[in-house]
């Protein structure tokens, strides 16, 4: 068969859809994955935390705060539980946007992510540095005058600091109104002991398509959040978010990554 894609290029989606235990990968992704749990091997476990934080964050939107539009920037592969499922369970009138610009990400949305008889699921190809297509694909399935929850799911580590990622949110939250959300989980240098650890992670990303990525300390994944009302409690570490059970078996001592949600007031 012949892919409309390289796989013999690791990509950040793929080598994710490994880290989580799935079958839609390639072996260059396997590769590239063994590379990372050599390096960090608490990496599987904080994958499964951070689609834990996902479940969790989407739940408390839906159930609690009462938003019914979902923008997923940067969605990744499809798995269990995804956006609009956990959504749909609480509010089944949710509409949802996948936003991605991998292929394999997209074909695979297409075939497998089908939304609720009363709600809306859809699809776009889009980067996320160009907030103005997001936005406009976007427009087509959510409501922009009302709440929407804007998610960036371990995605703004792939964002260079040359790019300015916290422009980029802050020109995603003036596209939406009042009463919407934002929900970031985000990749942190603070458990690496030494630069070494995490010059040879940076390494293996510098091979795949995202050309590397940037984890940031407590304090600038804090700044994302400018402007808006952190919901209780805060930026923490994503097991410390609202958590519905006790520390699994397989919690790593490290996370890797802090996340909170907040409100646009």
């Amino acid at each position: 068969m012949a892919w409309p894609f390289d796989t013999t290029v690791p990509n950040v989606a793929r080598m994710y859809n490994a880290l989580l235990g799935g079958k839609d990968n390639f072996e260059a992704d396997r590769v590239a994955v063994e590379k990372i749990l050599e390096i960090e091997p608490g990496s599987a476990a904080a994958a499964r935390r951070n689609r834990d934080f996902l479940r969790r964050a989407v739940r408390f939107l839906a159930a609690e705060a009462g938003v019914r539009q979902f923008l997923d920037i940067g969605s990744g592969l499809p798995t269990a539980d995804n956006v609009h499922e956990v959504a749909q369970s609480a509010a089944p009138e949710s509409r949802v946007v996948y936003v991605d610009n991998d292929p394999i990400v997209l074909s695979h949305a297409h075939a497998l992510l089908v939304s609720s008889p009363e709600g809306r699921c859809a699809y776009a190809d889009c980067d996320l540095r160009d907030t103005q297509d997001v936005i406009r694909q976007a427009a087509q399935t959510l409501d922009f005058t009302e709440p929407v929850a804007v998610l960036l799911i371990a995605i703004l580590h792939f964002i260079s600091d040359k790019d300015d990622p916290w422009d980029i949110v802050r020109r995603l939250m003036a596209a939406v109104p009042a009463g919407s959300y934002l929900v970031v989980s985000h990749a942190t240098p603070e458990d690496f002991k030494d630069a070494a650890g995490k010059e040879k992670l940076n390494a293996v990303y510098a091979q795949t398509a995202s050309g590397g990525v940037t984890p940031r300390p407590l304090p600038e994944v804090t700044d994302f959040f400018s402007g808006l009302e952190l919901a209780d409690p805060g930026v923490v570490d994503i097991s410390a978010w609202r958590p519905v059970v006790e520390r699994a078996a397989d919690h790593p001592d490290r996370t890797l990554f802090y996340g909170g949600a907040a409100r646009k007031p």
